[in-house]
């Protein structure tokens, strides 16, 4: 592969041997002639490499893809998907290092960044780097790192690129065929980009990404302070609540009133005004996830109070059993219940592996990832998983993941000419993927998440439950009920500590 630099221009494409390299300006890319490369060869490098990488779905995938993207523009008449790597240098002379094929540097780095399939089409890389008129980037969101980003750098970093490599991060361009041979419009891309990227954490553009696209640069932005101490207490309530919608703190009336009487009205008030970054912290350690005040709460049903909350009827399960072969309970990341001897293979005197009975307790947790697996099916069943290995291991000092399996509740499927007798479409809001996306790519994404980690995703679960609100919605002439998909995780462990140890 050439590399190619010059300052006039934020982002460099390095193409593979037989193509034009393309330099791509901030405000207008171009494809350049050999004189033109020649004469600007002494330039000063740029700050961030584009490097043109494999393809990023099989045959297969792709041809899938492509028949989705069709049923909403016909005239594509087809599309392709290359990876882009985007390598950020901490040096000029770095950069000078890894934009000549003949240093090792740039040969590891190669090979570090070669893998999968590579079936484009030569437009496809041709026109990657420039503003095609049927092209398209899909780039993390500015400001995140992406998970294959932190697994990239590291390995660059292991490889002898710390010096030359100050981050990889990578990127897709999309680039389209059509039939009656005109551009795809920006609505065109939009109509079709649910299933070209994930909404949650990426985003999609027209123009080749530049530095600022990648880089979030901007500066910490300074601490403030509400002005609180000097105002009578309904002055200061009024500031507070006009704060807590400025900033998005969505603190409840109470809450207000708690802060009003802690920092200026109650007996022990603090008396001076308090910072957004302690209200932050307030709204964030007092939400329904960390706190579960609705859960928690009183209820009163027909004017009668109930005599458990929520919370209570779920622990209630437990306590019917009254903390037999219970070790830990709702007071840690996961549950831990009495095992079974079973023989565990460890190391033992002298570093010596042996193989010894001992009582092993069992793990369990159960997490659900709601909303984020109906915005985005793959990543948000993923990061579901993901977040019960975290708890599974933040037990005690001993506790160890082993396996675990994956649930979905959906609406009704609606599966495109094999619609079932008792279904109904009772729509969706936009912004949720349809419960056949779900089922297709939310259980991929958990068992993914589970394999990947080396804990075996063993079983699965899937119902479909059209909920009562959607068949009341429906009755109702509403044309789009809220359906809420109902997945969940649940996983087994083993905890080999001490019970004094939880």
């Amino acid at each position: 592969m050439t590399a190619l630099f010059c300052a006039d221009y934020r982002v460099l494409l390095v193409c593979r041997p037989g193509l034009l390299p393309t330099y791509v300006c901030a405000t207008s890319p171009s494809l350049l002639s050999p004189k033109r490369v020649d004469h600007i060869l002494g330039c000063p490098p740029a700050r961030m490499l584009l490097l043109v990488g494999p393809s990023v779905y099989s045959e297969s995938r792709l041809e899938a893809l492509q028949k989705q993207v069709q049923t909403l523009i016909p005239h594509i008449a087809s599309l392709d998907a290359i990876f882009i790597h985007l390598v950020l240098t901490p040096s000029a002379n770095a950069e000078r290092t890894l934009s000549s094929d003949e240093t090792q540097y740039k040969k590891t780095l190669d090979s570090i960044l070669a893998y999968g399939d590579d079936v484009a089409r030569p437009e496809t890389r041709q026109t990657c780097g420039s503003t095609a008129k049927n092209g398209i980037y899909v780039l993390p969101r500015p400001g995140s790192i992406s998970p294959w980003s932190s697994k990239a750098t590291d390995i660059a970093r292991m490889c002898h690129l710390g010096d030359y490599v100050q981050r990889l991060e990578r990127g897709v361009y999309f680039h389209a065929t059509l039939s009656n041979g005109s551009p795809l419009s920006e609505d065109d891309w939009k109509h079709i980009s649910y299933f070209l990227y994930d909404r949650m954490t990426q985003i999609i553009q027209p123009n080749p990404p530049v530095e600022s696209d990648i880089v979030f640069a901007a500066q910490p932005r300074p601490l403030r302070t509400i002005p609180l101490a000097n105002l009578s207490s309904d002055e200061a309530k009024r500031a507070l609540q006009e704060a807590n919608v400025t900033l998005g703190l969505a603190l409840t009336e109470d809450e207000i009133d708690y802060l009003i009487s802690a920092y200026v009205s109650g007996p022990d008030a603090i008396a001076r005004d308090p910072t957004d970054a302690e209200l932050f912290m307030f709204a964030q350690v007092n939400s329904e996830h960390c706190r579960h005040k609705i859960f928690n709460a009183n209820w009163t049903i027909d004017g009668v109070q109930q005599e458990k909350s929520l919370f209570d009827m779920i622990r209630n399960t437990e306590r019917s059993v009254q903390g037999k072969h219970t070790i830990s309970a709702y007071s840690d990341n996961a549950a831990v219940f009495d095992g079974y001897e079973a023989p565990r293979f460890a190391p033992g005197p002298g570093s010596v592996y042996t193989s010894a009975k001992e009582h092993m307790p069992i793990l369990v947790k159960v997490e659900t990832h709601n909303h984020p697996t109906a915005v985005s099916p793959f990543p948000g069943a993923a990061t579901g998983s993901g977040g019960e290995i975290r708890d599974e291991g933040a037990v005690g000092r001993g506790s160890k993941p082993k396996a675990g399996l994956a649930g979905f509740t959906v609406s009704n499927l609606l599966i495109p000419d094999y619609l079932r007798p008792w279904e109904t479409d009772f729509g969706k809001p936009v912004h949720i993927a349809s419960s056949l996306d779900i089922m297709i790519e939310g259980p991929l994404g958990a068992a993914a998440f589970n394999n990947e980690f080396g804990r075996p995703a063993l079983a699965g679960k899937y119902c479909i439950f059209p909920g009562l609100d959607d068949v009341l919605c429906h009755l109702q002439g509403i044309s789009a009920p809220f359906q809420k998909p109902f997945p969940f995780r649940k996983q087994r462990g083993t905890f080999e500590g001490t019970i004094n140890q939880l």
